[in-house]
């Protein structure tokens, strides 16, 4: 029976090595997250005849099976045993492996109903067919073992070949193999391993190629694909859901799909360390633990969840240019395409979706204006991708980033590559199409601030400065850099600028300070201000980073996508220079100012901890918006309690409050579009 999208999630598939208990837990509360309840994994034939070996499985098996379906997958031969002495060589004595069945079956019987025999017998690192090149070994090796295995009451799997071979398929039939065992494993990698350029077509093509090979020696033989996935070494997250969606559809009896986790840097592979960087990213989740594009959507939605949201990925299909917003899912990015969209625009929005919940926001789009969105689910760093899609663009906003301080002192690699090289490369494509470009840049482009003066004044900093007291940060400012976040954003910053002045890019550059509102999925590294309401809103906890009096001015995403749509405009005045843009001194306030007054609209306290400052804060940041203010006669934002008002109304709305709000009758939910 083929499987269907409408079906529950299919199989994972995940190796695990003697000693690591914490992975194996880590793995099943992966499993359990993005609902997986069948397991392949492998049971080395080698590791158990280790000193610790029997005793690794003793506890591997019996505890996965209480959580999980389990489908074991016996091979690798002990060097001991082995012609070569070598885990990939035949054993000398071929009935050894039946034997070894019997023991597993025997130890481990109540763990599993079916098992697999060997893995990739083609490949030269799981059988050394160079010593069997008729394969005469391997077929009364795993013969003798199928046929006790189901003598004992399981059902068998033949491992599957990798690549496929169909002569070998047949082989395997006429040697009487095929009648031995329930099921035959078949393994494909579209996109990573196997050329869609060569020998690839898709799943129905190999899978019925398969079944009419097999056939005439069992045609009962069930087709099992036990091992399929996509390496996201590219940083094409989307592709990997793309790929998986193909396989939930391909016509065969069960899927496992490969695998939980990215493979760490640190750790040898078949062919040795670090021998091709596609080994190390097949995971749901990285290495680290952090879930990818699949696993999220898998966790929100589940199968489902991943074909609705792929299914919005369509081509342009208006007869104008459209618009082409880089992180147009995101927070800024979606607000900006709703304006624009309402004012009868056509929005192309480029998204790989690697912030958590934002699908939510591309399913609003399409909900709320159909054909005038289009959409494609990608990475900027996919050079080839993006040269293609500004062509046919008529202006370019560019806010998609990697954009958490945190997360980049955590991969500082992965953080260069979207916010500095991203970029270098859509200007590189906009370079060949010349038209408007508007970058999302930062106020952590001015470093910590260390030098400005401060006092405490009634629970915030202020500056000694006068100057800067009542006017806030110029773009005067010098430039200091700091953590790898503020150096990547801040190099992509002048990348935009001198782009325009050297090369004649029609680019200005926003530095913006803390923009909230509607639409706004805050966590504790990003977005702090709707964070604060969502914490508070469910009666979490909330941490703070210092001592709270520190100081920023936050602007409501209207105002913001008002500067935005206005810079576009008036990008031939404003090319080549940056701009700041933000709340200005008359929304200037400090986090647990911010916070009293979330008190007041819930009507109830806000649970707080605090802790050390984190790397590059700044205690004091207000924008001088001056220069941004005359040059788009830009009119005065939204004032921040009416703005955090606001933004309490639409978190209820989207049920993120507990309970209702107190205090909140008197603010309107609704306020005129600012142009």
């Amino acid at each position: 029976m083929s499987m269907s999208r409408q079906e529950n999630m299919p199989g994972v598939v995940e190796w695990f090595r003697p000693g690591e208990q914490v992975r194996v837990e880590r793995a099943l509360r992966h499993m359990e997250t993005i609902g997986a309840t069948h397991l392949r994994t492998h049971l080395s034939w080698a590791d158990f005849h280790t000193e610790a070996g029997a005793e690794w499985y003793d506890w591997l098996l019996p505890f996965l099976a209480r959580h999980v379906e389990l489908l074991p997958c016996v091979h690798y031969t002990p060097p001991s045993l082995s012609e070569t002495g070598r885990s990939n060589g035949p054993p000398r004595e071929l009935r050894a492996y039946a034997d070894f069945i019997d023991v597993v079956i025997g130890r481990y019987g109540n763990c599993f109903d079916s098992l697999e025999l060997w893995n990739e017998p083609n490949n030269l690192l799981d059988w050394d067919w160079r010593l069997d090149t008729d394969w005469h070994k391997f077929c009364e090796m795993v013969g003798a073992a199928a046929y006790w295995a189901r003598e004992r009451g399981k059902r068998v799997v033949l491992g599957g070949p990798c690549p496929n071979d169909l002569n070998w398929l047949k082989l395997m039939g006429e040697r009487g193999v095929l009648g031995t065992v329930d099921a035959l494993g078949v393994h494909g990698f579209p996109g990573t391993w196997d050329s869609e350029e060569g020998l690839w077509k898709n799943w129905g093509s190999l899978l019925g190629s398969i079944r009419e090979t097999a056939a005439p020696f069992n045609s009962d033989l069930g087709l099992w694909i036990t091992e399929t996935g996509h390496s996201t070494w590219r940083g094409d997250s989307s592709e990997q859901a793309r790929r998986f969606l193909d396989a939930i559809e391909a016509p065969a009896d069960r899927l496992y799909w490969y695998g939980l986790e990215d493979i760490p840097h640190d750790i040898a592979v078949q062919e040795g360390l670090r021998f091709d960087e596609r080994h190390y990213h097949f995971g749901l989740f990285r290495s680290d633990g952090r879930p990818k594009l699949l696993a999220r959507l898998l966790t929100a939605g589940g199968v489902a969840g991943v074909a609705e949201t792929a299914a919005l990925a369509r081509p342009a299909i208006a007869n104008t240019r459209p618009v082409l917003i880089t992180g147009g899912a995101g927070f800024i990015g979606s607000n900006l395409a709703d304006r624009l969209m309402s004012a009868g625009e056509h929005v192309l929005v480029v998204d790989s979706l690697a912030r958590a919940g934002v699908q939510k926001n591309l399913h609003w789009l399409n909900e709320s204006h159909g054909n005038r969105l289009s959409a494609r689910l990608a990475d900027i760093r996919d050079t080839a991708m993006m040269n293609d899609v500004v062509k046919d663009c008529s202006s370019v906003f560019h806010l998609a980033a990697q954009v958490a301080v945190t997360s980049s002192l955590i991969d500082p690699l992965d953080d260069f590559e979207v916010n500095l090289k991203g970029t270098v490369g859509l200007l590189e494509a906009v370079r060949r199409s010349p038209v408007p470009f508007v970058f999302a840049s930062t106020n952590k482009v001015y470093g910590d601030l260390a030098d400005i003066g401060l006092e405490l004044d009634c629970e915030t900093y202020a500056p000694k400065d006068e100057a800067i007291r009542a006017n806030g940060i110029s773009e005067k400012r010098p430039l200091d850099f700091e953590t790898p976040y503020g150096c990547s954003k801040g190099g992509a910053d002048q990348y935009v600028l001198d782009y325009a002045r050297s090369l004649g890019v029609p680019a200005t550059v926003l530095r913006m300070s803390c923009i909230y509102g509607p639409r706004q999925f805050g966590t504790e590294d990003q977005g702090w201000v709707a964070h604060f309401l969502i914490s508070a809103l469910k009666g979490e906890e909330i941490t703070i980073f210092g001592d709270g009096h520190q100081v920023r001015d936050i602007l409501f995403v209207e105002d913001a996508v008002a500067a935005y749509i206005g810079a576009r405009k008036h990008i031939g005045a404003m090319a080549g220079r940056p701009f700041n843009l933000g709340g200005g001194p008359a929304n200037a306030v400090s986090l647990v100012q911010v916070l009293a007054h979330i008190e007041d609209l819930i009507g109830r306290p806000v649970h707080r901890r605090f802790e050390d400052w984190r790397n590059g804060d700044q205690r004091y940041y207000v924008s001088d918006t001056r220069l941004l203010r005359t040059a788009l006669s830009l009119p005065e934002p939204i004032d921040w309690q009416t703005g955090i008002a606001r933004l309490a109304r639409w978190l209820e709305a989207e049920d993120a409050a507990a309970a209702p709000l107190a205090s909140l009758s008197s603010i309107q939910p609704a306020m005129e579009v600012r142009a």
